[in-house]
């Protein structure tokens, strides 16, 4: 979502803001994180449910229900009773990559869930451990070409946003690359943030279109040998299929309105992500052109489930 539309979706907010649904919330929301915690979308939950908390009088409990890719979480939003007191914060590996997978879900993300909003991008970034060789994503590309097969990378699974990246790295590269004990992986800068700026890993490549000023001195991926290159993934909101459209638009403007303070905004771009903000009709329609987008991909690298 660009700078201009996010201007006009806080605008649309600002007569929401002084609307509430009598008694809604009445008791603290549970959102539930379908991954670890401390990845970069609870991370980011975190951040943003906080401040949620705080401007709407009632606490949103983060609760991570990792496993099966996701998918027990994911169950739990579509099962619970549609009535604003269990959400979902969910990433697009959740949203568009498993259901391209070719395997059969207990769920349907057009069908089971009630979009809400996408709250951000997180931005991504090539890691390497501070014993590899590699300094540049054009070191990689360059030792990937001379030993075709024998570079690994760090992986969350067949299907997970590490596989989806690498795969897509590795098709723009015409690399041969496997799982494996790991020199180098493209993780979230949210996840790896710390751990870069704490001197345990060497970022030594973005997945952005442009350099990020909070990580000076580091490339792109794509301005290092591989133009065109961008990967990020989404952080969003959704509540389960049947959850009253006033309930829907009072969270909306909830998140909007948290997004817009300026130290939600700095705490976000520090971990690496890019503040986003949407209409449910907005994510919608990226869900349906994602979906399609990896459906091609999916194919054109072999990508299935195992």
């Amino acid at each position: 979502m660009n700078r201009r539309s996010f201007a006009a979706a806080l605008a649309a907010l600002l007569p929401l803001a002084a609307w509430s649904q009598p008694g809604y919330p009445g008791k603290p929301i549970k959102m539930i994180v379908p991954l670890a915690a401390a990845s970069a979308v609870d991370n980011a939950a975190r951040i943003v449910a906080q401040k949620m908390s705080s401007n709407m009088g009632q606490q949103i409990v983060i609760e991570n229900v990792p496993g099966a890719a996701g998918q027990i979480g994911t169950q739990q939003v579509a099962k619970a009773a549609p009535d604003g007191y269990t959400i979902g914060g969910f990433n697009d590996s959740i949203m568009t990559m498993l259901p391209n997978m070719g395997t059969s879900l207990p769920w349907d993300i057009l069908r089971d869930f009630a979009p809400v909003s996408l709250v951000a991008t997180i931005e991504w970034g090539l890691v390497a451990n501070n014993d590899s060789p590699f300094r540049s994503a054009g070191d990689l590309i360059a030792a990937a070409k001379a030993r075709p097969g024998e570079i690994t990378y760090g992986s969350g699974g067949n299907g997970s946003p590490q596989h989806i990246a690498m795969a897509l790295f590795a098709s723009q590269a015409a690399l041969g690359v496997a799982a494996g004990d790991v020199p180098v992986a493209l993780q979230g800068l949210a996840t790896v943030a710390g751990l870069a700026r704490g001197g345990k890993v060497k970022l030594i490549g973005l997945g952005t279109a442009a350099p990020l000023a909070q990580f000076p001195g580091v490339p792109t991926i794509a301005e290092s040998g591989l133009p065109g290159f961008r990967f990020s993934s989404w952080f969003t909101v959704v509540a389960p299929a049947g959850t009253p459209r006033e309930i829907v638009a009072r969270l909306n403007a909830e998140i909007l309105k948290a997004l817009a303070d300026p130290a939600v905004r700095e705490q976000l771009r520090d971990q690496g992500l890019t503040v986003r903000g949407s209409s449910p009709e907005e994510l919608a329609a990226a869900t349906r052109e994602q979906l399609g987008r990896y459906a091609r991909l999916f194919k054109e690298a072999g990508i299935k489930a195992d």
